[in-house]
């Protein structure tokens, strides 16, 4: 505000010098007309000279107060621009005041937020890596034949295990031509006891999805099929044994990528599967067919407890056989028992009456007893 009423009053100054100045120049041009002229024009020179002067005098008197107004002016605006300054200043410092606290109090609620969502992170990292490492580990087990077999007895006895009670089944099973079954499933004849062999052709089906040319895929195709179907054959020598197992075998496949591209591609090997008797199960089929065992299984064991049940029928009725010649004999004791209380009460009726009438004895005039009353038209005997 001071430099804007310093520039006002170097304006001022300026203009009042440019009037001074123009009314110079004008003064010359008319004293150099008036001496081209006449010397009349002299003395109206002169009088026109005093009157610049006087205007002159006057202007610059009047500048002179507009300048002490200004100042004064300046002065008391300076004091109060000073005071409207700290008012404003004070406001601002207040509002930034209030301001800063409450985006401290939102910066420090932000942060919480933003250290637990760090903290998500760190946990979902850690899960990542733990995933990692167990991803890492399973293509480890997986590039190993010995393991990879490992892997896929280990997922049938969890199938098994979670599927049948610990009666119906039983793992590394020696049958009776030495050889070792992975499951054997303990069913009634028939069927008899199936066994269950797990396995995994993972090089060969890797190679079919990776393959991308025709010939490298139909090669491939050739390979994967060879690989089942040499499954398929030593299954159907090693654990179809008469007279000890079913006649068929199940082969189980721990991968239903491996199932699926099986009977996608492959539907002649499922039939030459089915005509030696090896059923090709994967972990949702073999699900599924477990129940079925142990169905059939809650079949067997209610047919053997119906027999039990049936025995002890046979008992019950001969029980209830029994028991009815006890109650008759209980019957002819209770009617005999009867007839005995009857009698019994005849004696005791006839007992009381007599000893009524020898009660009621008097004499008479003549010193005879009197007549006794009839105890009853039938004469009791003296067993009576």
């Amino acid at each position: 505000m001071p430099t804007v009423i310093d520039d006002t009053t170097k304006l001022l100054l300026t203009v009042g010098l440019i009037a001074v100045i123009v009314g110079i120049t004008a003064l010359i041009a008319a004293m150099a007309r008036a001496r081209a002229k006449n010397n009349d024009a002299i003395t109206t020179l002169g009088r026109m000279t005093e009157d610049l002067a006087r205007h002159m005098s006057q202007a610059q008197a009047e500048l002179g107060g507009r300048l002490q107004q200004l100042a004064e002016n300046q002065t008391a605006s300076q004091a109060q621009l000073t005071r409207t300054l700290d008012q404003r200043l004070e406001a601002v410092t207040h509002r930034l005041g209030e301001g800063l606290h409450q985006h401290t109090e939102k910066t420090g609620e932000a942060m919480g937020k933003v250290h637990e969502r760090l903290a998500v992170i760190d946990k979902a990292q850690e899960n990542l890596t733990q995933l990692s490492k167990q991803v890492v580990g399973l293509q480890d087990v997986l590039s190993n034949k010995q393991a990879r077999g490992a892997f896929g007895e280990i997922q049938l006895e969890d199938l098994v295990r979670d599927m049948l009670p610990p009666s119906a089944y039983g793992f590394q099973v020696t049958l009776g031509n030495a050889k070792r079954a992975d499951c054997v499933l303990k069913l009634p004849n028939p069927p008899g006891s199936i066994v269950i062999d797990a396995k995994f052709p993972l090089e060969s089906y890797r190679a079919l999805r990776a393959a991308r040319e025709e010939p490298a895929r139909t090669q491939a195709l050739r390979a994967f099929a060879a690989d089942v179907m040499n499954h398929i054959r030593a299954i159907a020598d090693k654990y179809i044994v008469p007279g000890e197992t079913a006649e068929s075998a199940m082969m189980f496949l721990p991968s239903e990528a491996v199932y699926a591209e099986l009977h996608a591609s492959l539907p002649d090997i499922v039939a030459k599967s089915f005509s030696k008797r090896v059923w090709i199960v994967s972990p949702t089929t073999l699900m599924a067919t477990l129940n079925t065992v142990r169905a059939v299984l809650k079949d067997a064991n209610m047919r053997e407890q119906a027999g039990v049940i049936q025995g002890e029928v046979v008992k019950l009725l001969g029980d209830i056989k029994r028991l009815d010649e006890r109650v008759g004999k209980l019957q002819r004791h209770f009617g005999q028992a009867t007839e005995d209380i009857r009698e019994i009460r005849i004696s005791t009726d006839k007992v009381t009456r007599r000893s009524e009438n020898i009660e009621a004895i008097e004499l008479g005039e003549d010193g005879a007893p009197p007549a006794l009353a009839p105890l009853g038209v039938r004469e009791v005997s003296s067993s009576d």
